[in-house]
């Protein structure tokens, strides 16, 4: 199985996404639109496309060139029946390419926290195995309304939408992939960065384990999907 990774920005990689490919032996083609690399119009190559995070907001069109043409890319992939799966930005993308409006959240969200699953959430096969609640890291400032037809799998204390579902595509707003690296690079030495990193230390094993398990699934919707 060929696997597309779209990258906004060189410090927002694939993490424990890549970490899991790899040991599956799926084969990566990383696209970094920050390095001018330009998405492939052929989609027959691929079994499922990630696209990840990024710094930037999702409607920065006019600085940021390359989100136009990522929206048109995932509504042709989606419209193909291609699976999705969408963190931070990515989630957010997948909501524009669907027609859904992408603003600035009244509640920026750093850190640490917690997300429920919805009832569709619990009986989706992207959270097959998972409890209701999941620990997840958090940083975004944006968020986005539910595509008409879409499907609310996960939300917050905050109220915001956290993770759905449009036919194939998955967004999660919130960052499963990251890692004690990944943290440091995000934050620097700052006291606030090592103490998220601290906190990751702890329960990394737990964590990377939740993960994995959320990567294994995407791949079995991969399959059923007969993309593989």
């Amino acid at each position: 199985m060929n696997v597309m990774v779209i990258m906004h920005d060189p410090a927002e990689g694939p993490g424990t996404i890549e970490d899991y490919l790899l040991f599956k032996k799926v084969d990566i083609h990383t696209v970094r639109l920050y390095d001018h690399d330009l998405l492939p119009q052929a989609l027959d190559d691929y079994g499922a496309i990630i696209t990840m995070g990024g710094p930037m907001n999702a409607y920065e069109d006019e600085k940021y060139p390359f989100l136009r043409d990522e929206a048109n890319f995932l509504k042709l992939t989606i419209d193909r029946g291609v699976p999705v799966l969408g963190i931070c930005l990515g989630a957010q993308m997948i909501a524009r390419s669907c027609g859904a409006s992408v603003y600035k959240s009244s509640q920026k969200e750093v850190g640490w926290s917690e997300v429920s699953l919805t009832d569709t959430g619990k009986k989706d096969m992207l959270f097959r195995g998972f409890s209701e609640t999941l620990p997840v890291f958090q940083w975004h400032e944006d968020t986005f309304e539910l595509p008409v037809g879409g499907q609310l799998l996960a939300t917050s204390s905050t109220g915001l939408n956290q993770a759905f579902r449009y036919s194939n595509a998955y967004g999660l707003q919130f960052h499963v992939e990251v890692t004690p690296r990944i943290l440091s690079d995000w934050f620097g030495s700052s006291p606030e960065g090592e103490k998220l990193i601290r906190h990751l230390k702890k329960r990394e094993v737990d964590f990377v384990r939740q993960a994995l398990s959320l990567y294994s699934n995407f791949v079995g919707v991969v399959k059923t999907q007969g993309w593989s």
